[in-house]
């Protein structure tokens, strides 16, 4: 059976269901498989021990989306031992193309294209849509989660300041 929440998250003001099981502070962050833009495997093992921020945005070509993996990127120079993962269903190839146009360097963007799989296990998936709602989960060295932000409406920003807060008290 699928985890199903509605009024939760709106987007453009219309109520959304987003599928999958909600990952709460305090949890131990689920596995997830995905894909990154070179089309390997990724899954949260490969993150290591390190603090990790997961950016999750429903699109990168989409303006609010590429000001949060700008944001975060930018972010990423000032944060040593941090791993900044984006999240979406984006094609790898496109995630790359963003890549570059952008100058994403610090930041890995992964692909959930295939299977939702990451979507189904933190409970980001827009089931009307296929596509990943917007959100920021924070998890320490050993994969707990400590901040989590399913945002209100999709088309508006993440909370980007307490994230950021959240990962410098763990340094």
């Amino acid at each position: 059976m699928v985890d199903r929440r509605k009024d939760l998250v709106t987007m453009e003001g219309n109520p959304i269901t987003l599928l999958g099981k909600e990952v709460r502070v305090g949890d131990t962050a689920p596995d997830f498989s995905v894909l990154t833009k070179d089309m390997e495997g990724y899954s949260l093992k490969d993150a290591g021990d390190k603090i990790k921020i997961i950016s999750v945005v429903p699109s990168l070509d989409t303006g609010v989306c590429e000001y949060q993996t700008i944001r975060f990127n930018q972010a990423a120079s000032d944060l040593d031992d941090v791993v900044i993962l984006t999240i979406s269903v984006d094609l790898p190839f496109a995630q790359n193309r963003f890549c570059s146009t952008n100058g994403i360097d610090k930041v890995i963007t992964l692909s959930d294209h295939r299977d939702l799989d990451f979507g189904m296990n933190y409970g980001f998936v827009i089931e009307e849509l296929r596509l990943l709602s917007r959100g920021i989960v924070v998890l320490d060295k050993g994969n707990m989660v400590k901040h989590v932000e399913y945002v209100r409406e999709v088309t508006e920003h993440p909370d980007y300041d307490k994230a950021l807060d959240q990962v410098k008290q763990m340094l």
